[in-house]
Order: structure tokens, then sequence, then C-alpha cells
């Protein structure tokens, strides 16, 4: 029955096909966590060298033995089906400064599905094997060390169920063995449900050069993705298991226990000697609450992507106190690789994937509303500028009857000067269909540059559309 109900999964996730024969994974599948696309080869040929000398140790055994290391290969080469991508993922690693231990421990959920698939397959042998492997390189990760429990149970008797336990442990360890049997399903859920091929999230609209990483969380797949800015346009180039709040997402108050939706930035990072155990390998602060949140009186604060604690090797899928956590080889990872203050990151219940182009409608209209905006500061056109701004407008802690006068001033100064805004970065929010009083907005960040000036200022603008218009509802100089 154990092995019935892997195949079932298998065969619906694409990884099997209806005789029990193997498939190639898909080929979206080649960003699953970093570990599963570019660091599996490695790991296939690391096993391979290892069972390669095991058999040659073992060539005068029985044949049972031999059939043994047989299976033994039929796993190492079924880790390399399973691990479609490119193996240029350990030299990525290296160039971006990864640890070789992180580089390891980032390659454990990809052995944790190539266990799965070879139950899948009725492998329980070399399944047991991997799974012992994973264990001792990884003693705290609780996952597999329920499936590894399984495996050995379902030698002595069937096994309905993953976690497997007797009654009196299910029942002292209900809550524990509900949270591992939802994270299994996340992380299976992950190679099933790809982005389609070359498609973003719908949010991004618009990356500057400064902008050479996006992360994005779907929180209904417990995914957190990791998108590269290059000459061809953004690019998924790796994605990571990520637990939120117990109470789930939509956060509104200190201590609700939720993680919030919406665009932020990553800010600053926080050494990891200072911090408690319980944020594991380092933590990186979001801007949390950003203006938009501030407008629509949500409160709270110190929202952070983060490690998990030593004794831990992940959490549940809904565990934290409102922050993003990842695996500690995770964080580590993206930390070497983002960019501080200039990645943003967008935290939604369900993310919409599209392909670039259908975005081009969107972003076209919006510049030419920004276009307006830029005309009428140039002009010194007061009135057109003055009405794109909201009533409830803010710069930081001054209203817009206090902004004004100094912002007039400065406007009538330099008119008929003309203004290039560079590095424009346009970064879309809707809420989610049914919430109340929904919101649609806009995170603008451009540089503003006047004709003959000497300096320049990187300014973030907040708009939100009200009665089917574009309002301007936060500005501020970030540097």
């Amino acid at each position: 029955m154990f092995i019935r109900l892997f195949a079932i999964f298998f065969v619906g996730f694409g990884l099997l096909n209806g005789a029990g024969s193997v498939c190639a994974a898909p080929a979206a599948a080649g960003s699953l966590a970093l570990g599963f696309t570019k660091f599996a080869p490695q790991l296939a040929a690391q096993n391979g060298a290892k069972r390669k000398k095991a058999a040659r140790s073992q060539k005068a055994a029985k044949t049972s033995k031999s059939n043994k290391n047989k299976n033994r290969k039929a796993a190492v080469a079924a880790t390399a089906v399973a691990a479609t991508a490119a193996a240029t993922g350990g030299s990525e690693a290296a160039k971006r400064g990864i640890a070789p231990a992180v580089q390891e421990a980032g390659r454990a959920e990809a052995r944790l599905i190539e266990i799965y698939r070879q139950i899948g397959l009725g492998r329980t042998t070399p399944a047991l094997q991997l799974a012992e492997q994973l264990v001792a390189d990884h003693p705290n990760f609780q996952l597999a060390q329920l499936v590894r429990g399984d495996l050995l149970t379902s030698r002595s008797r069937p096994i309905q169920k993953l976690g497997e336990v007797p009654d009196t442990t299910a029942r002292l360890a209900a809550a524990q063995l509900a949270d591992l049997r939802e994270e299994s399903r996340a992380r299976l859920a992950a190679l099933r449900e790809r982005p389609p091929a070359g498609s973003v999230p719908s949010n991004f609209l618009a990356f500057s050069s400064k902008n050479k990483h996006a992360l994005a969380i779907d929180v209904s797949r417990s995914r957190l993705y990791l998108l590269e800015n290059t000459p061809g346009g953004a690019k998924l180039i790796a994605d990571y298991y990520v637990s939120v709040g117990k109470a789930g997402v939509e956060k509104f108050a200190e201590g609700d226990l939720r993680t919030p939706l919406g665009v932020y930035f990553l800010g600053n990072s926080l050494d990891p000697k200072t911090l408690k155990d319980l944020y594991g390998s380092g933590a990186i602060t979001l801007n949390y609450p950003n203006p938009l949140d501030n407008l629509r009186g949500k409160g709270g604060s110190g929202i952070w992507l983060h490690g998990t604690p030593q004794a831990q090797f992940s959490r549940a899928p809904k565990a934290t106190d409102g922050c993003v956590v990842v695996t500690n080889s995770d964080f580590l990872r993206i930390a070497a690789t983002v960019e501080l203050r200039n990645t943003p990151i967008v935290v939604a219940q369900s993310l919409q994937w599209v392909q670039p182009a259908a975005a081009d409608g969107e972003r076209k209209a919006f510049v030419a509303q920004l276009d307006q905006w830029k005309n009428a500061k140039t002009q010194a056109n007061l009135s057109v500028w003055l009405d794109t701004y909201a009533p409830n407008f803010k710069s930081f802690d001054k209203t817009l009857r206090v902004w004004y006068p100094g912002q007039e001033a400065s406007i009538k100064a330099q008119a008929g000067q003309a203004i290039e805004l560079r590095d424009l970065s346009l970064f879309a929010w809707r809420d989610a269909p049914g919430t109340q009083q929904p919101l649609e907005a806009m995170v603008v960040t451009f540089t503003e540059l006047r004709a003959g000036a000497k300096s320049s200022a990187t300014v973030r603008q907040y708009w939100s559309r009200i009665n089917n218009q574009w309002k301007i509802v936060f500005e501020g100089i970030i540097s």
C-alpha cells in the first residue's frame, strides 16, 4: 500500500507513466530549489562514484548482493533523470562564494524527492539506502527521518499513509505529524505546479538596471522564487520551500502571527552573531509596513526573511510569528545572491505567472500616466501636477498640505528644465478577489535628473487607483 500511494502520486505528477516506467521530469522543473535543478547532477556524480567503488569491491559477492548493487545504480540513474537542468549550479554557487557545506545542504530537497520517486517505482531498498544517507548528513531533517521510519516499518507490515507511527505516538504528536505531512505535500507539489517556461510573476512590470534580482513568494505553494534580471529579461533561476505565519497571511496588527501581503524591498542584513538561535544562519529585514500598509492602517513590525533554529532543518508551512523562513542553507544562498535595498520581494497568496509580453499594455499605459506627471512638473503646470496626488497623500510624516509649498517653490524655480527619469522600475499589486476595499497599486522607483543639474535623487512613489484614476499616495527620496 505504501508503494501504491507513492506510485499513484507520481503518475499524477508526470514522473512515472501509467505502466510504471520512469518519465523524464518536466523541463520546467529545472529551477526547483537550486538544489534540485542545479546541484542534483553533482549529487548524482558523487553518488555514482561511491557506488562504482562499492560495486568494484563486491565483484565476488553472491547474486543477491549483486542485485542490490544494480538497484543502487538504478537509484543513481533515476537521480540524474529527475535533475533535468544543466549541471552548472556548482560552479555558479562557487562564484557566489557559497561554501561547499551550504551547497550540500541545498541538495537535501532533491534527495528527499528522489527517495519519494524510488518508493513510487517500488524500489524500497535503494529508497531506504538514500534515506539513510540523507538523515546521516542532515539528522535534523525531520521529514526525511519520518520517511526513513516508514521505509523501515514497511519491511514488517503494510504502510497506509506517510508517518505511519503507533497510535499512542500519533496522538501525542498529532500536530507535528500533520505539519510534516503538509510539508511533504508542499514539496512534492512544487514538482508539478511549475511556472510556465519563460514566464514571470505579473507583479513585475519593469526592472531597472539596479534590480539585479527579485524574489516572489507564493503562499499557496509554500514556495519562494528567485529571479535574475538578465539582458534578455527576468529569468527564474531557483526556488525554495518557505514557511509563513502561524495564522496565515494578510498581516494587520502587531502580534497577529500573520505574514504581510504586498510589494516590499529587502532592507538590512542582520549579523547572525547578534541574533537568537530562532533566526538560524541570519536575517534580512523587509520594509514592512510600507506606505500602502500605513495608508490602510496596518501595524506591526519586524518582518524578516531568515533561517531556522539549528535543531530544525525546516519548519512547517505555517509556523512563524509572521516572518518568511527558509532553511539555513537556502538563506545563505539567497543572501549571497541578492542585493540589499534594491531587491523587490512580492508576497502573494497566489502568484500569477505571465509571459513578459503580456504585460506590455499595462506597462505602457502606466508609463503614459507617469509621463503626464513628469511633463506637468517640467512645465510648472501646477494644477495638472497637483491633480495627480491623492488627498490622503503623505511624504513620510508630511501631509500634502505641509509638503506642497516646498515643492511648489522648487518647481517654479526650475520651470522649463527638462526632467529625465532613469532606472525606472514598476511593480504592481492587486488585492486578491473578494478582499474588502480591494487595492490596486503601483510601486514606482526612478532616478530623477534635471537638465543641467549636477546631482540627482532616487525617488520612490506609491500610486493607487482611486475611482479608476491613478493617484500618488506617497512620494519620497530614498537615496
